[in-house]
């Protein structure tokens, strides 16, 4: 904690007001250190080992507040300890909150207003400005503007211990173009590829679908949070999709069947436009036959040979009226689907609490270096992009 500087007059006046003789028991004051110079950083305290090797969680009742700096610190009791990283990409600082006292409830140890936790995560492999050079293994033309790119890291060691959770995204490059990001749509468990969907909107997606299979790009990942879904063990979970918002669904969805043992009824809404729009439609109807997985398909209007659902995802939302008790709706799609999609499931009774959807907004560098994705104090790829509900409303208008 910096200490308050004391100006030359009121030194003087100090000295003034003070008796003429002082006892000679009076204890001698402290050695002032050299006042800093304008405009100079102030120097970080090395942090000792056991600071070092502090784990990314952050304890109960931590708060967390931006730096100016791009270091990771913790801030314990007034002194600044500086906490090495092997991923200078934390833009935030943990406030340390003091111990609860015994018998206080979690909620009350945590304290009202505190943000989040940030929960242990994979970390990017490498270094995290250097896109991992690999090479595309199969191109899927899913719609008329989105493709899929399964892509194989070149170093044999980076694909055999790459990891990341669902809802982590990556940084996808074409060499020349530039690099964007798209969720990672494979489940963790699949080893043998990383798949993206893109959907083409730019010059750098124009440019990712002009590859072809054997190709090289580039990929820094993973990047980002995850869903979080071992707090769902137990629950219901509603999936609502939407056109390309079907990625980040499939990613975890595919996971939680992958372990249906540890929660309740799974369920899938998937709409687009037309049936010519819905990605993964060679997977459509293994979803359908699927004895572990309730899913419904619609499209916005009448289409020949349709035989599922017709009308506006909210609408259909309403009519399948899922219970909300002991239930979590994840939803993700374009953001005029999330808007009305939302009031929907407000009308159906469910808490901010337990709808989550995810964000990608105006994600750049993907560490919190740029700043491009801010929104009021937090950074949608280091604190993103999954949020839910409730923590999106504490945000500032900007979505």
């Amino acid at each position: 904690m910096a200490t308050k500087k004391t100006s030359g007059k009121a030194k003087t006046a100090t000295k003034a007001a003070a008796p003429k003789a002082a006892p000679k028991t009076a204890p001698k004051k402290a050695p002032r250190e050299a006042a800093p110079k304008k405009d100079a950083k102030p120097k970080a305290a090395a942090a000792p080992a056991a600071a070092q090797a502090v784990s990314p969680a952050v304890r109960p009742g931590a708060e967390l507040v931006k730096h100016e700096e791009h270091a990771p610190v913790i801030r314990e009791e007034g002194e600044l300890t500086v906490r090495e990283s092997a991923v200078p990409a934390t833009v935030e600082t943990i406030v340390a909150a003091p111990a609860p006292k015994a018998g206080a409830s979690k909620s009350a140890a945590r304290g009202e207003g505190m943000l989040r936790e940030i929960s242990p995560r994979p970390k990017p492999q490498g270094n995290p400005y250097k896109p991992m050079p690999a090479t595309v293994a199969e191109v899927i033309q899913e719609t008329g503007n989105i493709k899929t790119l399964r892509v194989i890291l070149d170093n044999p060691e980076d694909m055999k211990s790459f990891t990341h959770e669902p809802g982590q995204v990556g940084q996808l490059s074409v060499f020349g173009a530039g690099e964007a990001t798209f969720v990672i749509n494979s489940p963790p468990s699949m080893k043998d590829y990383l798949q993206f969907s893109v959907m083409q909107a730019g010059e750098v997606t124009a440019a990712i679908h002009r590859v072809s299979p054997g190709d090289k790009v580039g990929v820094r990942a993973p990047l980002g949070n995850f869903f979080p879904y071992n707090d769902w063990k137990g629950k219901n979970i509603f999936f609502v999709g939407g056109g390309i918002g079907m990625a980040p669904i499939r990613t975890i969805m595919l996971h939680l069947l992958e372990h249906k043992a540890d929660y309740g009824k799974i369920s899938l809404l998937y709409g687009a436009r037309t049936p010519r729009d819905m990605a993964y439609s060679y997977e459509l109807e293994d979803w359908l036959r699927r004895p572990d997985l309730d899913c419904t398909l619609c499209i916005d209007a009448p289409f020949e040979g349709w035989e599922h659902k017709v009308g506006l995802i909210p609408n259909v939302l309403l009519e399948l009226n899922p219970d909300p008790t002991n239930c979590v709706a994840v939803l993700c799609g374009p953001p005029i689907m999330i808007k009305f999609t939302v009031q929907a499931l407000q009308k159906l009774n469910f808490a901010p609490e337990n709808i989550v959807t995810t964000l990608e907004k105006r994600m750049k560098c993907g560490i919190g270096i740029c700043g491009r994705c801010n929104i009021g104090g937090r950074y949608v790829c280091v604190d993103g992009p999954v949020f839910t509900w409730k923590e999106l409303q504490e945000l500032p208008p900007e979505l």
